[in-house]
């Protein structure tokens, strides 16, 4: 953004002057990162929510709590699950679009929804996915299926517009990769390999776009 300005504020929001005076860094570090907030999002995100607004709605075929389905989970599976993780984020999407062309004229600008389930990742639960040095069945809030279910997760409670600035795959400008690829200074990529929810493929694909 310093040197080649590209951010745009959604639709209704006003940006902070200051982005438009920021000044340029001499080197990029990425330490443990993730290739985007829309991306982890999806990636976490259980696709077998059914009902936005219900937490215990499920699809037995895409739950991967459902020892049916796995672990170990079928190639199959992972192709299933990882398309209907991309679909969820987009229904999301056209909901809150929906919304916000609701609101017109009307006394609201913004309104705020929960997103349910979020601690959902199949490298989460199953260790031979992207093996790693990591503890199996684990995330950041613990046992997957426990967080899954509970209060605090990523993104779980936004507003139409900052979902659609921050978490959205088809609007928000925190996709990585286009933004890495402006960058020119010397760049270094740190990876700890016992993350437990950040991925060899994480670092290598910001890697690629740097």
């Amino acid at each position: 953004q310093a040197v080649e300005p590209n951010v745009t504020p959604v639709a209704g929001m006003r940006p902070v002057k200051a982005i438009d005076d920021l000044p340029a860094g001499d080197l990029f570090i990425a330490l443990c990162a993730h290739s985007g907030r829309p991306e982890v999002l999806t990636s976490w995100m259980d696709p077998s929510v059914t009902d936005e607004n219900d937490v215990l709605s499920v699809d037995p075929d895409l739950d991967p709590f459902n020892p049916e389905n796995g672990p170990p989970y079928s190639p199959g599976f992972q192709t299933r699950y990882r398309a209907a993780q991309r679909a969820r984020n987009e229904r999301i999407t056209d909901w809150a679009l929906a919304e916000l062309d609701a609101l017109k004229g009307t006394r609201a600008r913004d309104k705020l929804f929960n997103v349910h389930r979020t601690w959902a990742d199949l490298r989460m639960i199953d260790p031979a996915i992207e093996p790693s040095d990591r503890m199996p069945n684990r995330c950041y809030m613990g046992i997957p299926e426990q967080a899954n279910y509970g209060v605090f997760g990523i993104g779980a409670l936004c507003t139409l517009r900052t979902w659609l600035s921050m978490w959205s795959l088809r609007t928000s400008q925190c996709v990585a990769a286009p933004h890495l690829a402006r960058i020119t200074v010397p760049s270094l990529v740190v990876h700890a390999t016992a993350d437990t929810c950040v991925y060899e493929s994480d670092a290598r694909a910001i890697l690629d776009a740097l």
